[in-house]
């Protein structure tokens, strides 16, 4: 169990950020969290944390500063998977990451395959408009891979962290329309995917992850709500001026 300071720098409007604070809780290390406002970024904030500007960022080491002045003597990470990745390695052996070889690479190529579906159609639907049908394509494919009971790859480890924040995301603006997609096609995919019998192991699957503690605590679903209302009216606004 890890000694050194850590503090995450995150935003609950983002799936990446979301990971990480899902891994930090269920490592049990002791951590701060800071919320970043992605739309009046704090100019210390790429100075001193990262210089790229994104969440999710963490600091770990160093003396006990306030979040916003971050020490130079921390070492800085990004990428929400890095950061997963270090948090598994100081919560220590089989705590997020199987000790099985094999297991472990099974997560990998999991995560591999958020990445390119439920991650891509994220965002392709959500804010550029393509057809929601991609969100059930994206589901059907991530199911394939989960065996019959339990987790991604029977226990609980980064796999599951890496496609929960999407899960919660896609269900939120689905049901609420919030998305440059077609009028009334959200509503559709959503009713498919809680009543279709071909989803029947996604909902169990996702019913497993929403009850976890972690979850709970880290995902407050009206806040999405609102702070992705707000992005996507922006982007309306972009595209009629």
């Amino acid at each position: 169990m890890a000694t050194q300071e850590i503090t995450l720098y995150t935003a609950k409007v983002c799936p990446y950020a979301h990971r990480t604070e899902l891994a930090l809780e269920e490592s049990g290390l002791r951590y701060t969290p800071f919320e970043i406002d992605l739309q009046n970024k704090p100019e210390w904030y790429a100075i001193k944390v990262n210089p790229a500007g994104k969440v999710p960022a963490l600091a770990y080491g160093g003396p006990r500063v306030p979040p916003d002045q971050s020490s130079s003597e921390s070492t800085k990470l990004s990428e929400s998977l890095i950061i997963v990745e270090f948090i598994a390695d100081l919560a220590g052996p089989g705590k997020l990451l199987p000790i099985d070889p094999i297991l472990r690479a099974k997560a990998r190529f999991f995560i591999d395959t958020v990445a390119n579906t439920i991650g891509s159609a994220f965002s392709a639907v959500a804010m550029r408009g393509e057809p929601t049908q991609k969100i059930l394509a994206a589901i059907e494919k991530i199911q394939s891979l989960l065996p019959v009971e339990n987790y991604a790859v029977g226990e609980f480890t980064i796999a599951d962290i890496a496609v929960a924040p999407f899960f919660a995301r896609c269900e939120v603006f689905l049901d609420h329309g919030i998305g440059l997609f077609e009028e009334g096609t959200g509503r559709n995919v959503l009713e498919s995917l809680r009543m279709d019998p071909k989803f029947e192991r996604y909902r169990r699957y996702w019913q497993d992850l929403q009850a976890r503690e972690s979850f709970k605590k880290t995902f407050d679903r009206d806040n999405f709500r609102a702070s992705f209302t707000k992005k996507i009216a922006g982007l309306r606004a972009q595209q009629q001026a």
